[in-house]
């Protein structure tokens, strides 16, 4: 049982302090969401993996202080600042061996808790505003009509017996070899009145705003340099799936517009890409 966790250290382990534990199946479900996602604020955690709030919120303390779970030291600036924010999670080394052992979940042996220590806040803010997002939609993919179907699930990749991230390496029309390598891919599949399946599939690209949206050279690495890559690949030449969508995802609005702005004067298709907003799916028409 948790002690008073009000008193255990933030960003120190204190196993002694935080009481005797023992891993449940709903530790491993825990584990197994945050597993998913990499870095995953607490609020998500509790909903994803359901049941009581507070009793997710105490087996994340014990599971932190128990070396199963981090709590990436980059996000003590936000602490600092003051206000009222959520807790991080990040899989431990312990974690990731126990997922391995019970689920058999294919992690490689590598040290967790070192890559996670090592973790910047650059890399922190920007996979935890993809499993903002991505939260979202499981919690929108529950429904009766509609169904969130993982990357793993899709057959989207060109030689079936790789693994690793799914990727499209292409041409351009200046003869260069470009890779394109999404931050997300999931899809949703939606039933209608008459029990017809229409599977849509999203292409996720997380945007901090530190990347230039255009370039004067277009060699150079920009948001649009890459839209331009989707647009041959799905219009073009035809290796993306019919109902393929790609989403940027912003936390800043004003970045998503001026997004919008400069697909407008590029003259590419509005049906293709979408924006996003980290705390829903709101994908509006780029042309709207």
């Amino acid at each position: 049982m948790l002690r008073n966790s009000s008193r255990l250290p933030r960003f120190t382990r204190a196993p002694q302090k935080a009481g005797g534990f023992r891993v449940t199946p709903r530790d491993l479900q825990i584990l197994r969401v945050v597993a998913e996602h990499r870095f995953i604020r607490s609020e998500w955690i509790a909903r994803l993996a359901g049941g009581s709030y507070q009793q997710v919120i105490r087996r994340l303390h014990l599971l932190y202080h128990h070396s199963y779970l981090d709590r990436p030291r980059a996000q003590i600036d936000y602490y600092h600042e003051g206000g009222s924010h959520s807790m991080i999670y990040g899989l431990a080394s312990r974690g990731a061996g126990r997922l391995r052992r019970d689920l058999n979940m294919p992690f490689e042996r590598m040290d967790w808790t070192t890559r996670n220590r090592h973790a910047s806040r650059l890399l922190l803010e920007h996979t935890v505003l993809l499993s903002d997002f991505m939260a979202t939609q499981l919690i929108e993919g529950g429904g009766e009509r509609k169904r969130f179907v993982n990357a793993e699930d899709l057959d989207l990749r060109a030689d079936p017996r790789k693994s690793g991230p799914i990727r499209w390496s292409y041409s351009n029309c200046g003869g260069r070899r470009m890779t394109l390598i999404p931050d997300k891919v999931f899809a949703f599949d939606e039933k209608d009145q008459n029990g017809k399946v229409t599977r849509s599939h999203y292409l996720v690209e997380a945007d901090r705003g530190t990347m230039p949206i255009k370039r004067s050279n277009p060699r150079q690495t920009s948001i649009m340099q890459k839209l331009h890559g989707y647009h041959l690949l799905s219009r073009v030449l035809h290796r993306l799936p019919p109902r393929t969508f790609v989403v940027i995802v912003s936390a800043s609005p004003q970045r998503l517009a001026n997004i919008v702005a400069e697909i407008r004067k590029a003259a590419l298709p509005s049906s293709l890409f979408k924006m996003a907003h980290p705390e829903g799916m709101e994908l509006p028409d780029p042309a709207e």
